[in-house]
């Protein structure tokens, strides 16, 4: 089975029969073939959405919150599919799959809790007689390019908000798990959303520059948004700056993880291994460097080097905690990052082997700034431990990156490690909690080429709306 682009409430195949196919990275087979669209579908997408917008921002609150709640116990009723296309298309655990429904549910009730706060102010005028009023208003179509490492939650996050907000949305979906961006699609139109309001896009990846400039030059389309790298998010941005479009970015993260000497080492060691090894290190928030002060590093080095020689790796069908990276090129990466640390002096304490795209829970400790993996994202779970005096020298190598999204400080002293939180550049900030940690009410996005913007909770409203000053006036006296 093909499967189609969804627009205007109907599954419809490329104009020009294009279609590819998305291969298992752990068996190699054919996990999903689907329509590869060009600029022609695209135009047919932003066109549907346009029509509907008109009718969908007239909707009122309580009707769109209805839809919103319908789609998010839809969701949760199709878990067993997105668990599977998950797994087949990305190598992902069953438990990861089945957290990113659970999440992404949430953000959809969170959305719809939002449709009745979208509230505008009255403004004090020197006018008298005058009624002046801030009013925020819904803006038109919205692109959402979602990525696919949390395919389902950021999937879900491209377009929530925009739709409690009154827009129309086009999910463009990632050339990694097309059939789990479907089924998000799916399950808005079996919630009922009217035909044009959601619309899902699926290009092959060698089409996706021309796809995705078209979407955002298309004077139709208003607000983009994009969660992935930061190499990516930064061509966007200046796509976007040319058409003078508002673009919302959550790019790439090299976590911090510090670890002062009067921490909880047990709860430091246990928040760590969560932090780095959930869904193979393939998270936005995921710690890629462990900042350890000298006085208690050998102990944390040795208990989390032996938690981590305990998560099982292997088949992501099998009952593993590590299941496969996205593909061979990623995994192959892992080894270079490894082989680069070793040859400059480092130790790996814990993993280091790797099978095809999946590479065991991996710790290299003594990492210097000469080492590739000091700066880059490795996105996988091959993990860097640094060795440092005392808490001002671990601020300033938590600093010492171009990225800022998440970091954690553990510390028994809770005023200590706000005072450590305040002075991270960061987006995100846990005092003794893990750097992977979301929740669908809380602002979530970073700073430096970690992004812009904010997702979720109420701060998300400005990013999806238009800010406008309207006002009714009685007669006025002018001077000619």
């Amino acid at each position: 089975m093909t499967l189609g682009h969804i627009i205007g409430g109907e599954t419809k195949p490329s104009a020009s029969g294009k279609t590819y196919s998305r291969i298992d990275p752990v068996t190699q087979e054919v996990a999903t073939v689907c329509a590869a669209a060009g600029v022609e579908e695209v135009n047919a997408a932003v066109a549907a959405a346009h029509q509907a917008f008109a009718a969908w921002s007239e909707t009122g609150p309580n009707a769109r919150r209805t839809l919103l709640l319908k789609a998010a116990d839809l969701m949760e009723a199709r878990t067993p599919d997105f668990i599977a296309a998950m797994t087949e298309e990305t190598g992902s655990t069953g438990p990861w799959g089945g957290f990113n429904c659970y999440f992404a549910a949430k953000i959809l009730r969170e959305a719809a809790a939002l449709t009745s706060h979208i509230t505008g102010t009255v403004i004090p005028s020197d006018k008298p007689g005058c009624m002046s009023m801030g009013v925020r208003q819904a803006v038109g179509v919205c692109v959402g390019l979602a990525p696919w490492n949390a395919p389902v939650i950021l999937g879900v996050r491209a377009i929530a908000a925009a739709l409690a907000c009154g827009n129309t949305v086009i999910l463009r979906s990632s050339e990694a798990c097309p059939r789990t961006h479907h089924l998000i699609g799916e399950v808005m139109l079996a919630a009922g959303f009217p035909a044009g309001v959601v619309n899902v896009l699926h290009n092959a990846p060698e089409d996706a520059p021309v796809v995705v400039e078209a979407l955002i030059a298309h004077p139709l389309v208003k607000r983009i948004n994009f969660t992935g790298s930061s190499r990516v998010g930064k061509i966007i941005a200046k796509l976007a700056a040319e058409h003078l479009k508002p673009v919302l970015l959550e790019l790439g993260g090299k976590a911090p993880f510090i670890v002062l000497e009067d921490a909880d080492l047990d709860q430091a060691v246990a928040a760590a291994a969560f932090g780095a090894f959930m869904n193979q290190g393939q998270i936005c928030m995921s710690t890629e460097r462990f900042i350890v002060v000298d006085a208690i590093a050998d102990q944390f080095v040795d208990k989390f080097a032996a938690k981590a020689r305990s998560l099982p790796a292997g088949n992501p069908r099998d009952k593993v905690v590590l299941g496969s990276l996205v593909d061979l090129k990623s995994a192959e990466k892992m080894d270079q990052l490894i082989a680069d640390a070793v040859a400059k002096g480092a130790k790996v304490v814990a993993g280091g082997k790797r099978t095809g795209a999946i590479v065991e829970a991996t710790l290299i400790d003594q990492v210097r700034q000469d080492m590739r993996i000091y700066r880059e994202e490795s996105f996988g779970p091959v993990k860097s431990i640094i060795r440092v005096k005392d808490e001002a020298e671990a601020i300033a190598v938590a600093n010492d990156t171009e990225y800022g999204l998440s970091s954690a400080v553990f510390t028994r002293d809770i005023a200590r490690g706000l005072a450590a939180a305040k002075k991270i550049q960061s987006g995100i900030c846990h005092v003794n909690g893990p750097t992977v940690g979301d929740e669908a009410q809380a602002p979530f996005g970073g700073v430096k080429d970690s992004g812009y913007g904010r997702f979720g909770g109420t701060a998300v409203i400005a990013e999806f709306t238009e800010l406008r000053w309207v006002t009714i006036e009685g007669p006025q006296h002018y001077p000619f």
